[in-house]
């Protein structure tokens, strides 16, 4: 397929792909569908080759947030029936983090529920990171508490931070369509001070969400703009007691076209299956792995997921191996280039995931995929996909409880 083959072309070389060949990666059928895993798999390979990195999460506070995000279990007037807690302490959370790490995990994510940290919060947060560190030699820790104030990130940085999560979730045009409570700028600013602090950035996005193509192939390019060295993708999980409890619009097919899709935009940054893959990939969750090289072991933030052990038997049945703590993640020129200006602000601008400089970044004419109404693409998004809600189950083992995690 000349598509295919223009697509692996330009993401040997870094090089972005136009909207229209991003858009027509979405509008692939089944039957051309192990065509685009081979081909986005081979630029895969190029930059990360066979090593799939484990992130453990750690919920450090779990419910009661004033947002309003209509994804979210943990939002403002949810009825779902998740764990709440306030925070953990710094030793009780680093227990919960050795847990992944003896399982293989070689980042440690922290995360916290609300509109974003106060100055105590960042306080509590740095002492949960120092506990980690000294009691485990070359861990990751990223954290993810919401909106940043201004120097924050640095107060993170200099607490021993590697990387910042905030992500964008959706398309600028859409995103009043799901929360309200703060704005697409606010996720940007965060994303932003992040970089300038010096932190490894990560934001990534949601899909499932009763999206179009074009909203998703927008987050991405807007996200391939941002920069970040790592891009997390959700599949929404439809939690019972959440505005967006009857979305059901992913099958595995779907799952399959929106990684290689983000692998085609942004082919040299860490490309994460977060959320719900165990809900909408389901069996075919080792061939996602040709696609993305990095996962969550074990449980998320709110839901469980299939046992971590599952995690690294499908990772070695699949041919690929776990990425050690040892071992660099990102491609050397990414990290050269990180590590010559000192933030990743400018980092590979205009030929990694830094600019939208060079290729094709400008508006495409519409397709005639563009001018179908955003009800019709998501009716046919949704072809074939059914209700699993046996699949979404509430945690309730791990951090903020007295069981043993899932890890």
């Amino acid at each position: 397929m000349d598509l295919l083959n223009t697509l692996l072309d330009k993401g040997l070389r870094r090089e972005l792909p136009t909207r229209d060949e991003a858009l027509a990666v979405l509008a692939t059928s089944d039957d051309e569908l192990l065509d685009v895993v081979a081909a986005a798999g081979k630029v895969r390979r190029q930059w990360f080759g066979r090593r799939v990195k484990l992130n453990y999460l750690v919920n450090l506070k779990s419910g009661l947030c004033p947002e309003d995000c209509s994804y979210c279990s943990q939002r403002l007037g949810s009825k779902a029936e998740i764990l709440k807690y306030t925070w953990l302490k710094p030793d009780q959370a680093s227990e919960a983090a050795a847990a992944g790490l003896a399982g293989g995990a070689k980042r440690v994510c922290l995360v916290a529920s609300g509109r974003g940290p106060t100055d105590r919060d960042v306080d509590r947060v740095s002492d949960t990171i120092k506990a980690i560190k000294d009691q485990n030699e070359g861990v990751e820790v990223c954290a993810c508490l919401g909106l940043l104030s201004d120097g924050q990130a640095e107060r993170l940085r200099d607490a021993g931070a590697d990387a910042y999560n905030h992500n964008l979730n959706t398309s600028e045009g859409t995103y009043g369509d799901i929360t309200t409570t703060h704005t697409y700028a606010d996720r940007v600013d965060t994303v932003q001070k992040a970089h300038a602090a010096g932190l490894s950035a990560c934001s990534g996005l949601i899909a499932g969400m009763g999206e179009s193509d074009e909203d998703l192939v927008d987050v991405v390019y807007a996200l391939r703009a941002l920069d970040p060295d790592s891009v997390p993708v959700n599949f929404l999980i439809p939690f019972e007691g959440t505005p967006l409890a009857k979305e059901w619009n992913l099958t595995p097919q779907r799952c399959l076209r929106i990684l290689a899709m983000v692998r085609f935009v942004c082919p040299d940054v860490e490309v994460r299956i977060a959320g719900g893959r165990e809900v909408h990939l389901r069996t075919m969750q080792p061939l996602a792995l040709h696609l993305a090289n990095s996962i969550f072991l074990g449980d998320y933030l709110t839901s469980e997921g299939q046992a971590g052990q599952a995690d690294l038997d499908m990772i070695a049945d699949a041919g690929f191996e776990v990425e050690g703590t040892g071992e660099v993640t990102l491609p050397e020129h990414r990290v050269t280039a990180h590590a010559g200006c000192g933030s990743h602000a400018d980092a590979d601008a205009g030929a990694g995931c830094g600019s939208h400089g060079g290729g094709g970044c400008g508006p495409c004419g519409p397709t005639a995929q563009e001018e179908a109404p955003k009800e019709e693409l998501v009716q046919e998004a949704a072809r074939g996909s059914e209700a699993r809600t046996d699949l979404v189950s509430v945690r309730r083992r791990g951090a903020g409880t007295d069981l043993a995690p899932n890890a």
